[in-house]
């Protein structure tokens, strides 16, 4: 059974990562997510991706507790972690802004899926954390990074504490946090607003948002200003 599914309508692909019981992370999820986010940059009937997990939970993250006592093959454990990192980079480098409708907990590889997405939103029962160092392991700091700030990164990655979805709206990490029921109604409600607007002004916006995230002001600036000189 492929492990992710797709519906597009109105020109909004909802995806959702459908691994049961807990929507965890393995190579063939991994491939999959992959293939899904290179197919939206090709289809013309998708403007904004919606990414959303099976039940009530995001994504429980990879089975940790299996991989701190398995034994690899030679080069196996270097190939698991480039999957991991080109599942992370087919999000973030998807040409379509993708919102992550986070309807529970979003943990270790989960939560580093759902802070690659643009917009973050979740339901009130989620929560992000990096549960690895339980385990003796460690990992998702330079996600987590992204979106919580010193601190909290560190404090995530040394305890593993997770944060619910209230404190990730107070602390301003997802844009609402609402009932399971209401998430996805607001999320589409989201996406199809973003789906009304130029498409070409909405990629050229996702590019330059992910580019600049890591340039000075001046030269983010500038290369905002060209982007803007090529659409008008």
């Amino acid at each position: 059974m492929e492990p992710v599914k797709v519906e597009v309508a109105d020109y909004v692909a909802v995806v959702t990562i459908d691994a049961p019981p807990v929507n965890a992370v393995n190579k063939d999820l991994m491939e999959a997510m992959i293939r899904t986010f290179d197919a939206m940059n090709d289809r013309d009937d998708v403007r904004v991706v919606v990414l959303t997990g099976k039940g009530k939970i995001f994504c429980a993250g990879a089975d940790i507790k299996g991989r701190a006592n398995k034994t690899f093959e030679p080069g196996e454990r270097w190939a698991h972690s480039r999957l991991a990192r080109e599942l992370s980079y087919s999000i973030i480098e998807c040409k379509k802004p993708v919102l992550a409708a986070i309807n529970g907990p979003a943990l270790g590889a989960g939560m580093g899926i759902a802070v690659s997405c643009d917009i973050l939103l979740c339901s009130e029962n989620a929560s992000l954390g990096l549960p690895e160092v339980d385990v003796g392991l460690m990992g998702g700091g330079r996600h987590a990074m992204r979106v919580c700030g010193h601190s909290l990164t560190r404090r995530l990655m040394m305890t593993g504490d997770r944060i619910s979805g209230a404190e990730l709206y107070r602390r301003g990490i997802v844009e609402i946090c609402v009932p399971l029921e209401e998430l996805m109604p607001a999320a589409m409600d989201m996406a199809a607003r973003i789906a009304a607007k130029s498409p070409l002004a909405s990629r050229t916006a996702k590019n330059a948002a992910s580019t600049i995230e890591n340039m000075t002001l001046r030269d983010g600036y500038r290369f905002e200003q060209n982007m803007t000189a090529e659409l008008g």
